[in-house]
This record gives structure tokens, sequence and C-alpha cells, in this order.
């Protein structure tokens, strides 16, 4: 798959202009059948656009503390699974194919092309079980951890 990334930015005179425009080369895996593109991500909050840094090379890991990730990912059919919690409020947006969203409790909900999805800082895993890729993207805000029975539940897997 092919993602392009475009960036915007300001040339000397303070007009608009175009600083990035490529395939995106930020190309990671968390697991087996996951392909992520990192587009861009923030270290604070709110953003600070005088800053120069290319955000899609910061990005370490799933969430960035005190920031923001932006990044799209193709989840092949059969992807390993990866149950997971992060510290962020994730906003999904599926582009294409379907995926089911498991959750630690058991339940389940199947989102297709054109669904939304806002993750609250839940055990939650992601499995395709079709045929084709499914592809997300997802927008993730630093949060702080969310609590359960007066302890505070933080990121896990």
């Amino acid at each position: 798959m092919r993602v392009r990334r475009v960036v915007t930015g300001h040339k000397p005179d303070g007009k608009a202009t175009v600083i990035i425009d490529e395939d995106s080369q930020d190309v990671a895996s968390f697991r087996a059948g996951a392909t992520v593109w990192n587009i861009w991500s923030t270290e604070s909050l709110p953003a600070d656009n005088d800053d120069d840094c290319d955000g899609a090379k910061r990005i370490r890991g799933t969430a960035l503390k005190n920031g923001s990730v932006f990044r799209v990912i193709e989840y092949a059919p059969g992807v390993a699974p990866r149950n997971h919690r992060t510290e962020s409020i994730d906003y999904a947006v599926v582009l294409s194919g379907a995926i089911d969203m498991q959750l630690d409790g058991g339940e389940a909900v199947q989102l297709k092309a054109g669904d939304v999805l806002v993750q609250r800082c839940t055990i939650h895993n992601w499995v395709n079980r079709g045929t084709v890729p499914c592809v997300i993207a997802f927008v993730l805000f630093d949060a702080k951890p969310v609590t359960i029975r007066g302890t505070q539940a933080h990121a896990v897997g």
C-alpha cells in the first residue's frame, strides 16, 4: 500500500508552502500482519507549529506522552493478536475493509469502511477475519490514565 504524506509550513516571507510531499518513509510494525505508516506527531498540546522537526521521525511507540500521534495502519487478514491499552484518547476512521475490535470484557464490534471509533483507554485487540486488508487512520492524543475501582489503569501491551 502507498500512503502519500503532504505537510505544509511557511516560507521566510510568511507565505504558506508545502514542505513535505512524499510516499511515507516512516513505516513500522508492532505485530505480524500490521503495517504502520507514521504520518506526524507533536510533543506538546497545544501543538507547537514553530517546531521544524519532521513529526513522523519522533514516533517510537503507540502513543506520545504530552503529545499526539497520527498514523495509518493496514491490518492483513489473520493479523497477529495484540491486546493493549494506551494512555490516550484515540480517534479511528476505517478507510477500507472491515475489522473486529475485541474488548477484554468479551465484547466485539465489527467496523467497516466509513465507521469511526473513539477508543478511551480500554484494553482492545484488532482482528481481521476477512479476506482483504483493513486500513484505519488513527489520531491519538495523550490522556490521563483511566481510573477503575479507585486504581489508575496504565498502558499495557
